[in-house]
This record gives C-alpha cells, structure tokens and sequence, in this order.
C-alpha cells in the first residue's frame, strides 16, 4: 500500500497518526499508510523520532523509501501488528536542523546562478552542515568571502519560500526549473513538487524546508576544493543569526 508522504505538504508537521500496513521482522522495520518521517534521498538524510505502538515507545532509527513505501526502522521491543494505530513523534531538533540547512543549499544555488550563472552539479547534508558541487573552472578570485556574504544577504532579507505542485507537463517549460533539470524526473511522475525561495531560486525538489530565508541563520564556507576540471565543491556550515 502506498505511503502517503505529509511532509511534502507540512514540513512543520512534528507529530502525526498513522497505521501500519506492513511489517519486516527480519529487517525490524514497519511500512505505514502516511507518514511526516523524511526517507534518506536526494542528498538528504531520513529523519528520526519515535512511534508509540501499542506495546509501547519505539525508537525509529532510519526511514527509507522502496518504490512507493516508506519503511520505518524500529529499536527493540515487539513490533506492531499489520492494522495497528501509531503516534509518530519527530526528533524536531534533527529535523529543523536539516530544513535550515536544506534551504541554505537553495539560496547558495540561487546566489551563484544570479551571480556567476553556474549550475549545482550534485550535493549531500547533514544537520547544520553540507556541501554542494558548482560547474566552476576555476573559482573566481575572492569567491569564499564573496559569496558567504551573498549568501547571509538574502538569508537575512528573509525571503518567503513556497511549495506548489505543477503538473509535470507545465514544470519542463518553465526556464526556472529547466535550469535546475525537471527534465531528469522520470515521465511516470505526473506531479512535479515545486520549491520557491520567491525572487530567488525555483527548483523541483522533495525535500523539507523552512517557511523564510531568516528561519535558517546564516552560513559560514569552511572549505573550497576542487573535484576535477569544471567541478569545485564547496563546504559549510549553518548557525546561528547573531
């Protein structure tokens, strides 16, 4: 049965009620008919949180999506029952941790692709830090310091972000979102989740993020490297607004 992922809809989404529609007791995990827990992918680790079964509290370790599913790792103790009701808790510190540093990744592509006109070649977080690689040959000089203070300009402009559904037919013709490669979306996904820090960067994207810019803080570049020819990666770190 498929997953019904709320936190496409709600990213500050923290509790949620489910049941279960599946259980893997070699693997220790259940499947659930909805879920607020993010699965690791698109460069953005799974949550973690509990699940109150009725045995008891139960520690989710990792989440992970297989086809249309959404598998939900569970420490110790007896696993619910096919059709028992749960409560999931998110670990919110974790979560909230990801979203600021998620959306600190966007405004990063939207600084560079307005500034230098480079797009993101791939990229992976962790709470509060991240990297992210830019087809740049080489990097501009002075481009750490530049763009560190281009990046905490907007995040302190405080720019809205919105989260809209485009039918996959209008997302590949929009130049935004080309940009950004929708295009690679497999055609069996009728539905393209649209992510807008407004007037900044538009990307097709699943993951979560916060509300406005100025929820995240600001960002620190600790490291510039060069991964081959046309392709430096740059590293930071998310913390606090002073």
């Amino acid at each position: 049965m498929e997953t019904e992922l709320l936190y496409l809809r709600d990213a500050h989404l923290r509790t949620f009620e489910a049941s279960v529609t599946d259980v893997d007791a070699d693997g220790g995990r259940v499947a659930l008919d909805r879920t607020a827990f993010y699965p690791t992918g698109g460069g953005q680790p799974h949550d973690t949180g509990t699940l109150e079964t009725p045995s008891g509290h139960r520690t989710v370790t990792s989440v992970r999506k297989e086809g249309t599913v959404v598998w939900h790792a569970l420490e110790g103790g007896d696993l619910p029952a096919v059709g028992d009701p749960v409560t999931g808790q998110l670990d919110w510190q974790r979560r909230h941790d990801l979203m600021r540093t998620h959306t600190a990744l966007h405004v990063l592509c939207g600084v560079i692709w307005n500034e230098w006109g480079v797009p993101v070649t791939g990229g992976n977080m962790e709470p509060l830090s991240a990297r992210m690689d830019f087809e740049f040959d080489p990097l501009p000089e002075g481009f750490k310091e530049r763009v560190e203070d281009l990046v905490n300009i907007e995040l302190a402009a405080d720019r809205p972000i919105e989260v809209t559904f485009l039918p996959r037919s209008v997302a590949v013709q929009d130049e935004d979102l080309i940009r950004t490669k929708v295009n690679l979306i497999p055609e069996s996904v009728p539905e393209i989740r649209v992510v807008d820090i407004v007037g900044l960067d538009k990307q097709a994207d699943g993951g979560t993020h916060v509300a406005h810019t100025g929820e995240v803080g600001r960002i620190r570049i600790t490291k510039t490297e060069s991964k081959g020819k046309g392709n430096k990666r740059i590293r930071l770190e998310v913390v606090d607004a002073p």
